[in-house]
Formats: C-alpha cells, sequence, structure tokens
C-alpha cells in the first residue's frame, strides 16, 4: 500500500483563524503591542473565548505564528511512486511557499519584533517563533528530502545539512535586508521575481544534491 509522508499540523477552525489573521493585523499595526483586549475588539469575540482557546497571550501568540508558518504548506508525495519530477514540483512549491510568506510584512514585522524581544530578555516571543516558525517549517521538509534519497532521486549524508542549503538558495540574503530595512530592496520587487528565483534555487539545489542519473 503506497505510503504518503505527511507532517500533523495545528488545524483551526474558520472562526480561530479569522481570530489569528486579527491578531497578525494587530501585530503588523502595532508590534510587541498585542493584548488579548485588542484581539477580541478586532475580532469582534470575548476575551473569555480567546482564553479558552488559546489559554493565554503565549499561547494565542504560539498559535497565530503556526498560523502563519502553515502557509508554507507541507508537500505530500507518494513513497511507492516518487519520481524525478513529482519531488522537483514539490520542492518547488515548497519554496515557493517560503519564500512568499518570509517576504512578507506579516513574517517581517513578527522576526523584526521577536528579535527585539530576544535582545531585551522579554518574554517569550523570540522562542514561539524560532519553535513555530523556522523549526516546524524545516520539520515539513526533511522527510521529503528523505524519502528523495530513499528512492535514490537525492544524494545527501545529512538532511540537515541538505536543509539548510535549500533554505539558503531560496532565501539568500533577501530576509536580512528587509528586516534591516534596506530601502532598495521592497517586498513588491521581492514578489514580482518569486518565481524566477525558485526556479533558480531548486536547479541549484538538484546540480547539488540530485542523483545523477535524475538530471
Amino acid at each position: 500500500m503506497p505510503v504518503t509522508i505527511k507532517v500533523n499540523e495545528e488545524t483551526f477552525t474558520p472562526r480561530q483563524q479569522a481570530v489569528l489573521t486579527a491578531a497578525l493585523d494587530l501585530l503588523v499595526e502595532n508590534g510587541d503591542g498585542l493584548t488579548m483586549t485588542a484581539v477580541a475588539r478586532r475580532a469582534s469575540c470575548s476575551k473569555e473565548t480567546l482564553y479558552k482557546w488559546f489559554g493565554d497571550r503565549d499561547g494565542l501568540l504560539t498559535a497565530t505564528v503556526q498560523w502563519q508558518a502553515a502557509k508554507v504548506r507541507m508537500p505530500v508525495v507518494d513513497r511507492s511512486h516518487l519520481n524525478a519530477k513529482a519531488l522537483r514540483l514539490s520542492i518547488e512549491q515548497f519554496a515557493r511557499d517560503l519564500l512568499t510568506v518570509i517576504v512578507g510584512e506579516v513574517s517581517v514585522t513578527l522576526n523584526r519584533t521577536a528579535v527585539t524581544h530576544a535582545a531585551q530578555e522579554k518574554d517569550s516571543l523570540g522562542l514561539i517563533v524560532l519553535e513555530n516558525g523556522p523549526l516546524a517549517i524545516r520539520r515539513r521538509l526533511k522527510p521529503i528530502l528523505e524519502a528523495g534519497r530513499d528512492a535514490r532521486l537525492l544524494r545527501f549524508d545529512s538532511s540537515e545539512d541538505a536543509y539548510r542549503s535549500f533554505f539558503g538558495l531560496v532565501v539568500r540574503d533577501v530576509q536580512i535586508r528587509l528586516l534591516l530595512g534596506d530601502k532598495s530592496l521592497t517586498q513588491s520587487n521581492v514578489e514580482a521575481n518569486i518565481e524566477a528565483d525558485v526556479k533558480a534555487a531548486t536547479d541549484q539545489f538538484f546540480a547539488l544534491y540530485g542523483a545523477k542519473a535524475t538530471l
């Protein structure tokens, strides 16, 4: 029987998604000024409901980051029928999602605020973003890379090293330049070049790690 690779993710109801979207909007507008009261007001729900769903402010922040990171979708491949084309398409989709999310205003604001908090040793936002953002995204792709290796479509010793190479090829210096406010780099310019950048990064990744028989 075919085995489909999936990673369990947090799932939210449409109403919860609306609340988390409101929280993300407030983070963009106010940075670290996010409060349960403000979210309840923006989302037209009670604070009691927020506490029931998310526990406390850290729980709400965790769910908010998970919701944002979930936009980088988990590729789904079938181990028993995995071929070079299917693997490449899955990796391209992941790269497209990753770059689109990372360059967006929400992610830039979240990461900028988390870095500031970490430097000030202020609450746990930095750890929340790290665990439920970059590390969670990494956990989604590594099983796909390992499936490609098992199918002899990719060659590497460490899936961690392969993922780091992939991330560097896709993101390059774009994220840090956006975080630092590089005026020569606009989100519209980045977004306009996403398709070309994704194709180039995927080509480079397969040039590094693709089994020669598949190139």
